[in-house]
């Protein structure tokens, strides 16, 4: 009995930290098994949610349920500390100062975790979409609680905060579908044949391999330029991040075929008048 009472008087021992903060052997001990008992509830209840989503929407899941984690475990070690006697306010009065100075420090880190909940819940961007943000194309290879990761066409990872989705506009290309409708705008001299020159685009885009037939390619006459006549040729490509050398692949080729067909591109030129021309002009 005597080393029962002892090891009894152990663990209800009282410790104390300042004036105010006081525990025990016996409350580490309730504090770790609530903590322990918590993190089981919380897996099984994860695994349950996970049994009922998608693939895509488990990775959203398990990022905002990561986050939330630290909120519950906060709760809980404050409920528990309250009730077996703790002085939860003593807690918060030393630690109000700290929370205030980290909170200014951390004010961008939060913007970038409440943006990426409203990312994963608001759905507007999914891995594999082509997105731009900033003048930045990127196909998006991880979407995180804090930043989203991009891959470019120069194969350089981007890595973009995610509060810069609520303070930049955000092009999705790909939100409506892999597919991207693209132009390319050339202008000819007014002697062109008109007719002739919208048949050479077609089929110089029905011959681009990139190019896909539905939708069908169709050409604008855009306008009466100063200099040229304005036309515009649209297309529909395949993939989204290789828009930029399938345009360049067209101005390759329509610049080859009107060589060819005789068909002149203009440059602009200008006429200088002088009102006093130097004697040596004269």
């Amino acid at each position: 009995m005597n080393v029962l009472n002892k090891i009894l008087d152990f663990f209800n021992h009282q410790f104390s930290i300042g004036k105010s903060i006081t525990f025990s052997p016996k409350t580490i001990l309730i504090i770790i098994l609530v903590f322990v008992l918590t993190s089981f509830f919380l897996k099984i209840f994860r695994k349950i949610i996970y049994r009922t989503l998608s693939n895509d929407a488990k990775v959203k899941f398990k990022s905002v349920f990561s986050f939330f984690n630290y909120f519950i475990y906060v709760i809980v070690l404050l409920i528990t500390l309250q009730n077996i006697g703790a002085d939860v306010t003593a807690i918060f009065a030393a630690s109000a100062a700290l929370l205030v100075g980290v909170g200014l420090a951390l004010q961008t880190f939060i913007q970038d975790i409440i943006s990426g909940i409203f990312i994963l819940v608001d759905q507007s961007v999914h891995v594999g979409d082509i997105i731009e943000v900033e003048g930045q194309v990127g196909k998006v290879e991880n979407i995180k609680l804090r930043t989203t990761r991009a891959v470019t066409r120069e194969n350089k990872v981007l890595i973009i905060p995610n509060h810069k989705f609520l303070i930049s506009t955000l092009f999705n290309w790909t939100e409506n579908g892999v597919i991207t409708k693209e132009s390319v705008a050339v202008g000819v001299a007014y002697n062109s044949d008109i007719d002739q020159v919208t048949e050479l685009l077609l089929k110089l885009a029905s011959e681009n391999q990139s190019i896909i037939e539905d939708p069908k390619p169709f050409v604008i006459f855009e306008d009466f330029g100063d200099n040229a006549l304005q036309f515009q040729i649209f297309f529909a490509v395949k993939s989204s991040f290789e828009s930029n050398i399938v345009k360049s692949n067209m101005r390759y080729a329509i610049f080859k075929a009107f060589e060819k067909e005789g068909i002149q591109i203009p440059f602009p030129q200008r006429t200088l008048s002088f009102l006093n021309p130097p004697k040596a002009l004269q």
